[in-house]
Order: structure tokens, then sequence, then C-alpha cells
């Protein structure tokens, strides 16, 4: 069984051909990051004209690299939501296009779910198992039952993880995206500056980041503060913060098998913790290989390959949604 992923969520725009027996076929990803730099984040009508721009050239460089024959997939596998409504417009339009000229079935993913089982690509996790999701959208805690089955326990009650990262690069005038600036600049630094850690000891599994962006933007606007401390400081009270809340959803469910999915899960510092809490016993994280954490179109194939596999299409007048809940998603197509 073979599917083309097409993933244009956000501001990454990427193909991907997948194959259920022999894994990855072939895969291209452009990133946005140069052409939002200039704005400290993603500017939304930017994205979709990109993904516009560059789908087409996108499919000839992967058929090239490939020489596969489009007409060998069984499906086009897409991502309906959530995300950026624009960009979505442009990539379900696509697959929609390239459904309807092959003559073949649309399969529709929910992001997240891509997320949680881009694991899967390179090994399985035993069922049930928590799921952490950060990104730069999102940072929520699922336990996952099963495909299609998901139970959200908590997540950020404000912005998310990557997006605090963003703002606080932003606030100290590093770049962007400023997740990999922040990390990189923590490891040269020590965690000197007293800042908060927003509902840790909250007996929920909500979090909340705006109150530490404002604690540090607190700090940039006093002036004479170090860079590299700061960051430290900031990520931190990121991970202290995240490590609670995922702790205590394995105290409340029992669960220990944990995946760790998501742009910010290429966070050195964060990958680190976790094969810590691996190695003490306390957990078993499943963290995949960054170039599967970031947004990509392999996770996008696999999970529409595992809903194919159930039966789930698509109709041909498809639209996408900004943002359908992850555990109402299998209602829509079960």
């Amino acid at each position: 069984m073979i599917t083309l992923a097409v993933e244009t969520s956000c501001d990454e725009t990427a193909l991907a051909i997948y194959s259920d027996k022999e894994g990855i076929i072939g895969e291209v990803l452009l990133s946005q990051a140069k052409v939002h730099e200039q704005f400290g984040g993603v500017v939304p009508e930017l994205s979709a004209r990109e993904h516009t721009k560059n789908l087409l050239p996108l499919l000839k460089v992967l058929l090239d690299r490939t020489g596969f024959d489009l007409k060998r997939v069984d499906f086009i596998s897409f991502t309906l939501t959530p995300g950026l409504i624009l960009s979505l417009v442009v990539g379900v339009s696509f697959a929609k296009a390239l459904a309807y000229t092959l003559k073949k079935p649309l399969v529709p993913v929910h992001h997240l779910e891509g997320h949680i089982y881009s694991v899967f690509v390179e090994r399985p996790i035993e069922e049930p198992f928590l799921a952490l999701v950060v990104s730069g959208g999102h940072t929520d805690l699922y336990l996952v039952e099963g495909f299609g089955k998901y139970r959200f326990l908590g997540g950020t009650l404000d912005d998310a993880v990557g997006e605090s990262y963003d703002k606080v690069a932003r606030l100290m005038g590093l770049g962007y995206p400023g997740g990999p600036i922040i990390d990189r600049l923590a490891r040269q630094g020590e965690p000197k500056y007293p800042l908060p850690r927003p509902m840790i000891d909250d007996p929920s599994l909500n979090m909340s980041f705006s109150g530490l962006k404002t604690a540090v933007r607190k700090i940039v606007e006093g002036g004479n503060y170090s860079k590299e401390d700061l960051s430290a400081s900031f990520q931190r009270a990121v991970l202290d913060v995240l490590e609670a809340k995922l702790l205590k959803a394995v105290e409340l469910t029992g669960v220990k098998r944990v995946a760790v999915v998501g742009g910010v899960s290429a966070n050195s510092e964060l990958r680190e913790r976790f094969q810590k809490l691996t190695e003490k016993g306390i957990i078993s994280a499943y963290i995949p290989h960054p170039r599967l954490s970031t947004d990509n179109a392999v996770m996008i194939a696999y999970a529409g390959i595992e809903r194919f596999k159930r039966g789930i299409t698509a109709p041909e007048d498809i639209n996408p949604e900004p943002n359908i809940p992850l555990e109402t998603f299998g209602r829509y197509w079960s």
C-alpha cells in the first residue's frame, strides 16, 4: 500500500511517498523560515502564497529523485486540520487535484495525529501510551488508547511552547525561528534568573506560558542582561513545567510509555531530560528523529495509511477546517 502525502498546515511545504511495506520511498520539504524571518513569526498570507508557488516544483523534485510513477499510489493523504486556514486550503486543493487526476481516493489526516504517530515511522509503541505534543501551535497531553482513540488530558491555556520560544526570541532580538536559537544559547549560559513556573503545582494537567513570557520581558526591559543566561533560565522553566505535567499524567493514568512529539521535541535539553527519566525507569520516552519532529509529510503518510486500512476516505468536495479537536476527529471520518 503506497500513498502520496501532502502537508501544508503552517509554513513548511512537504510531500512524501510512503509504503507500508518499504517505508519512506521519498520525501521533500521546503522551509519558509527565511520568508517569515523579518516579521518574527509566520504571516498567513505569505505562507499560503509560498505553498501555492512551491507545491508543483516540489512534486517534480520528488518524482525526479525517486523515479516513482505516480500511478502506483493507492491514495492521496493530506492534512485537513488543524492549521492556518489559508495554508490548509492550498494543500487540500492540491491533494484534491492530484486525486482527481489520478482517480485515487482522498484520505484526511489530523495534523496532531500525524505528530503522535511520527514515532511509529521508526518503531511502534505498545498501546496505550501518553502523547506529549509540543509544537509552535500546540502543547497538549493525550492518552492514546489505540489509533483514532484519543483522550485529551490537558494542555496550554494560552501560548503554546513553540510560540513562547518565538515570542521570547523576538523580545531578545534573536531572530526566527526562536526555538533552535534559544536552545543553542541556553547551552552556553546558566539558568540564573528566577523565572516563574506557571501552574506547575496546579492539580490539573493544564499549563500556561504567557506569564513566563511576561517575566522575561520585564528582565529584557530592565536592560543589562545575559542572553545566554536568560535563554537557559527560560528553557529550564519551560521544561520544568512540561516534566511536572507529564509525570502527573503518568501518575494519574498509570501509563509510563510516552511519545514526545512536535517541533519542540527536537530541543536538545528536552531530549536529554526525558532520556534521563527513561534511564531511571520513571518513564519510557519515545522521541522521533528531529527530521520527523518538525512538520513533515512522512508522518501524514503514516497516519493516512492507518486510516485507509480502516476504510476511511473523504468525499471529493471536502474542505479544510482550522481546528477540529483530535479526540473528535474520528467521528467525522469513521
